[in-house]
C-alpha cells in the first residue's frame, strides 16, 4: 500500500491532486481542519506547527492528515496617513504580514512521527532552496510500498541524501499509541481518566478542549486506545474546525476534540462529557448518570494505575524508604497502563464464548450472544455498566468480529484463554500483579512499530 496524497493549502487557495487515488479519495474541504481556528494573516512569523487530523469517510473508513503548517511573508501593506518625520508623500513603510500554508499527507496509514519527519524533509528543502527537486521528494514519497504487518523492516529515502526506516507492527489489530496513554493520565489523573472510559464505554459523548491541537489528537487516540478489545463506532473528531461546531449538537455519541478559545461554545452543552487537558479537570452535567465499573473491577483497577503511575506511592509513609529508582521509560510506561486496561477487559469478557451462539456460517457468519446467560453467569443480571456495554455497538461489532470460530487471534485472545485464573490469583500480592502487567506491556511494546529517521545529507 502507497503512503498517501500531498497537498498544499494557503489562505488563498488549495492545491488539489490531478488525479484521485480510488483508495484514498481527496476529502472534499481539507482546508478548513488545517486551520481549525480559521485561516488568519499574522503581524509575526510563527514557528512551524505538526498535528494530525482524522477524517472518516461514508464507508467508515479513516483517514490521516498529517498537516504541517509554516507562515511566509505575503503582502506588503501601504498607507495613506503622514508619519511623523516622514515626507509628505503619503506613504508610510511597508508592514510585512505573513500568511500560513500548510502541507498536508492524506494517508489510510497511521504513521504520526515518519510523516512529521517526510514533511519537516520537505519543508526544510523549500525554506533553505535547496538543490534539490521538491517534485521528486513527493513522488519518491507517495510511492513507497509499506510492508504488511509484521513484515520486514524497509529502507527509502525521498532523495534528499535522507535515510528513513520502517517497521509496521507485528499485530496490526493491536493500537499503537506511543505516549499517549501516560500523556493522559498524567494531564487528567486516574479518576477522571476511569470516569471518561467508562463513558465512551456506556456511549456517552466526550469533548475534549486544549490550547494544543496535538494534545486534543493524542487525547483522543489515548481513550479511544484504551477500549481495545472493542473499537469505536461512533464519530471519532479528534480536532473539530470552528466552522463545523455545531457537530456538537449531535444526538450521537462521540469522541470529539476543540481548541480552547471556543471553550464559551462549549459551555452550555448539557449532555456533553468535557475534559479540559490543560487544566486537568472534567466537567459531567448533573442530567448525565455515569455507570461506573464493578466491583471489585474497579478497586482493582484503581490500585494497580496508582502502583504503575505512582510507583512511590505505596512507600511514602515507609521511616526507612527504600532508595528512589529511575522512572519508567514513559513508552514503557504507557503499554504498562495499557495492560491493565487489557488485563480489565480478559476479567469483564471472561466466559464470553461460551455464550455464542453460531446461528449460520454461509454466506456470512451469523452470531448471537446470550446477554442475560452471560451477567447470570457473572452475577451481574442487575449491573447497569456491564448491561449497556453489552448492548452497545461496540460489544456487537466484537462479538462479530471475534465470535467465529476460525478466526485471527491476537493477544486478547490469549489473556482470555489463558491468564484469567492467573489475574484472580494475584489478589492481595501487588508485586506479583506488578510483575505480570509489566510482562504484558513488553510484549505490547514489542508490537510498536519502529519509525526513525536517519537523516544526513549526501
Amino acid at each position: 500500500m502507497g503512503i498517501g496524497q500531498m497537498q498544499l493549502a494557503s489562505s488563498f487557495h488549495v492545491v488539489t491532486p490531478y488525479k484521485d487515488w480510488e483508495d484514498t479519495p481527496f476529502p472534499q474541504g481539507i482546508e478548513l481542519f488545517c486551520q481549525p481556528g480559521g485561516w488568519q494573516l499574522s503581524k509575526e512569523r510563527k514557528q512551524p506547527t505538526f498535528f494530525v487530523v482524522v477524517l472518516t469517510d461514508i464507508d467508515s473508513e479513516r483517514h490521516y492528515c498529517s498537516c504541517l503548517t509554516f507562515y511566509e511573508a505575503e503582502i506588503n501593506l501601504q498607507g495613506t496617513k503622514e508619519i511623523e518625520g516622514e515626507e509628505e508623500s503619503g506613504l508610510i513603510p511597508p508592514a510585512e504580514v505573513f500568511a500560513p500554508k500548510s502541507l498536508v499527507l492524506v494517508s489510510r496509514l497511521d504513521y504520526p512521527e515518519i510523516f512529521r519527519a517526510c514533511l519537516g524533509l520537505i519543508y526544510t528543502v523549500y525554506v533553505d532552496s535547496l538543490n534539490v527537486s521538491l517534485e521528486t521528494l513527493i513522488a519518491n514519497l507517495c510511492s513507497c510500498l509499506v510492508p504488511a504487518s509484521g513484515g520486514s523492516q524497509k529502507l527509502f529515502s525521498l532523495g534528499a541524501g535522507d535515510r528513513q526506516l520502517i517497521q509496521t507492527p507485528l499485530h496490526d489489530s493491536l493500537p499503537v499509541t506511543g505516549t499517549s496513554v501516560a500523556l493522559l493520565f498524567q494531564q487528567l489523573g486516574i479518576q477522571n481518566v476511569l470516569s471518561l472510559f467508562c463513558a465512551v464505554l456506556t456511549e456517552n459523548k466526550v469533548l475534549f478542549h486544549s490550547a494544543s491541537f496535538q494534545r486534543l489528537s493524542d487525547a483522543c487516540r489515548a481513550l479511544e486506545s484504551l477500549m481495545f478489545p472493542l473499537k469505536y463506532s461512533y464519530p471519532y473528531i479528534p480536532i473539530l474546525p470552528a466552522q463545523l461546531l455545531e457537530v456538537l449538537s449531535s444526538p450521537t455519541p462521540f469522541i470529539i476534540g476543540v481548541h480552547s478559545v471556543f471553550r464559551n461554545d462549549i459551555h452550555e452543552l448539557l449532555d456533553v462529557i468535557i475534559a479540559d487537558l490543560d487544566g486537568g479537570t472534567i466537567k459531567i452535567p448533573e442530567c448525565i448518570h455515569l455507570s461506573q465499573l464493578p466491583e471489585p473491577l474497579l478497586h482493582q483497577t484503581q490500585m494497580a494505575l496508582s502502583l504503575v503511575l505512582h510507583p512511590d506511592l505505596e512507600t511514602a509513609d515507609y521511616a526507612f524508604p527504600p532508595p528512589r529508582t529511575a522512572l519508567s521509560h514513559s513508552k514503557m510506561l504507557d503499554k504498562e497502563v495499557r495492560a491493565i486496561f487489557l488485563r480489565l477487559f480478559a476479567q469483564l469478557f471472561q466466559g464470553y464464548r461460551s455464550c455464542l451462539q453460531l446461528i449460520r456460517i454461509h454466506a456470512e457468519p451469523v452470531i448471537h450472544f446470550h446477554k442475560a446467560a452471560f451477567l447470570g453467569q457473572r452475577g451481574l443480571i442487575e449491573n447497569d455498566f456491564l448491561t449497556k456495554v453489552l448492548n452497545g455497538m461496540a460489544f456487537a461489532g466484537f462479538v462479530s468480529e471475534r465470535g467465529p470460530p476460525f478466526r485471527a487471534c491476537d493477544l486478547f485472545d490469549e489473556l482470555v484463554a489463558f491468564e484469567v485464573e492467573r489475574i484472580k490469583a494475584e489478589e492481595g500480592n501487588p508485586p506479583k500483579m506488578i510483575k505480570h502487567v509489566r510482562e504484558l506491556a513488553e510484549q505490547l511494546f514489542k508490537n510498536v512499530s519502529l519509525l526513525y529517521l536517519l537523516h544526513f545529507w549526501s
